[in-house]
Formats: C-alpha cells, sequence, structure tokens
C-alpha cells in the first residue's frame, strides 16, 4: 500500500558571483606607496629608527601608485620595482600617475609599501641591487626636510 504526501513548494535559487553574465573579473591591483628616508644617512641604507616621509602629489595628498596585475606585475616585489621605475622618472602607474617634481628620485634607503591582492602589505627596503622585507616603519614625518624635497 502506498501513501500520498504533500511535500512544500521549494526553490532553488543559483547564485553567480560575477557581475554581469559573460564579464571578466577585474585584475589583481598592487598599490605602491614609497616612504623618503629622511635621515643623513639614508644613502647608506635604512634603518628601522631612521625617520621616513611618505612621498606626496603636489597638493599634499599621499602618492599612492598602482599597478595591475599583469605578466609584468606579479607579485610584491615586481610591484615594488614598477614604483622604483615611476620613482626615477621612468613612466607612469597603470593610472598615469607620474613621480612629483619636487620630491627627489625614489633611492637606496627609503622604503615602498605595497598592498596587494586580499589586501596583504608588505614593506619593502630598496637595497642597492632589489628588495628587502622589513617591519612596519613607526618612524613617519612631514614631506617639508628641504633635503626630501630637493632634486639633485
Amino acid at each position: 500500500m502506498t501513501t500520498a504526501v504533500t511535500r512544500p513548494l521549494t526553490v532553488t535559487a543559483r547564485i553567480n558571483n560575477t557581475d554581469t553574465v559573460g564579464s571578466t573579473p577585474a585584475p589583481a591591483v598592487y598599490t605602491a606607496t614609497v616612504y623618503i628616508n629622511t635621515h643623513r644617512d639614508n644613502f647608506d641604507g635604512y634603518e628601522p629608527h631612521h625617520p621616513l616621509a611618505t612621498a606626496t602629489r603636489h597638493d599634499g595628498s599621499p602618492l599612492r601608485l598602482v599597478f595591475r596585475a599583469s605578466d609584468r606585475i606579479r607579485s610584491h616585489e615586481d610591484a615594488a620595482d614598477a614604483a622604483f621605475e615611476v620613482g626615477n622618472d621612468q613612466g607612469a602607474d597603470d593610472n598615469g600617475q607620474t613621480w612629483p617634481g619636487n620630491i627627489r628620485s625614489v633611492s637606496v634607503g627609503d622604503v615602498i609599501k605595497i598592498t596587494g591582492p586580499a589586501a596583504q602589505t608588505v614593506h619593502l627596503r630598496v637595497d642597492s641591487y632589489g628588495f628587502s622585507p622589513v617591519p612596519e616603519p613607526t618612524t613617519l614625518v612631514a614631506l617639508t626636510d628641504p633635503r626630501v624635497t630637493h632634486r639633485d
């Protein structure tokens, strides 16, 4: 013998994580903030007690360089290298920003903060060749020191 059972109606919904059908996800982005070493021995390399000043645009707002992940930008270090190039007047970031003319170029002893995909942030010291990870700087100063704003 069979017994009839009444089942409640159910609705199944499919959730699609893309904004629009057929669109491609936005590429991963790396954001670079350059800290200029203002210590008198800045070109000897960065030490944790050295004062650093955030590179700023002409209006005084912090300069944030943006690089989209690509064949060229695959890591935090690649983004730091791209920021170093912009900081030495060798082009612009992916938004067309160039290095401000009133700030010296990025050099040995400076620190570049890179925030990448998944909001992972690393601080990289500019070495004579390449970069080395360092702890987050704690001694930040205003960008008013003439040694910083003077271009050689």
